[in-house]
């Protein structure tokens, strides 16, 4: 529903009808809206895992693919990143409920990239003075920033921005 309507347009009502529940009983198991849409984010990237499937023998050769197929699933339902940059900014606040998933979700996100940095520099796919850290810091941040942009103009094409950038860093799309 919030990928169809955005963060705006499905209401904690909305929600607790299409489970079957009242917004009472809905709120209830969550504890507020915030932890509920936290954990409807920790369910979508608990489904993203599958497709982007960061255990693959070989995820470092398939790097770039394995980010644009994550950018592409984020496209293709328009109120999920609504839903991610309203609850990233509010969880800046240590006390927010999606405070620790958002600081791991960037963690795991930035080891994951900087272990395949690393493997592709290792096999001298990427330059010797490529900065795996620094480049998985720039991916997700130029990804953030595309997101937000795309929010205010639908015709920012966030898969071509970040091969782009992907291509600029030295990392080649297999």
């Amino acid at each position: 529903m919030i990928a169809r309507e955005g963060y705006s347009g499905a209401t904690v009502k909305q929600l607790a009808d299409a489970v079957g529940l009242s917004q009472n009983g809905l709120l209830h198991y969550f504890g507020s809206k915030d932890a509920l849409f936290t954990e409807i984010l920790r369910f979508q990237d608990d489904r993203n895992v599958v497709d982007i499937d960061p255990e693959h023998s070989d995820f470092a050769a398939d790097l770039v693919e394995r980010i644009l197929i994550a950018v592409d699933h984020e496209t293709a339902s328009p109120g999920m990143p609504q839903l991610m940059l309203r609850l990233t900014g509010d969880a800046t606040e240590s006390d927010h409920p999606a405070h620790e998933f958002f600081r791991y979700r960037y963690e795991a996100i930035r080891r994951i990239v900087v272990s395949a940095v690393e493997e592709l520099r290792a096999r001298g796919e990427v330059p010797d003075d490529a900065d795996p850290q620094r480049i998985a810091a720039l991916v997700y941040a130029a990804w953030d920033g595309l997101r937000t942009q795309r929010m205010f103009d639908p015709e920012i094409d966030v898969r071509e921005n970040m091969t782009y950038l992907l291509q600029r860093l030295g990392l080649l799309a297999r």
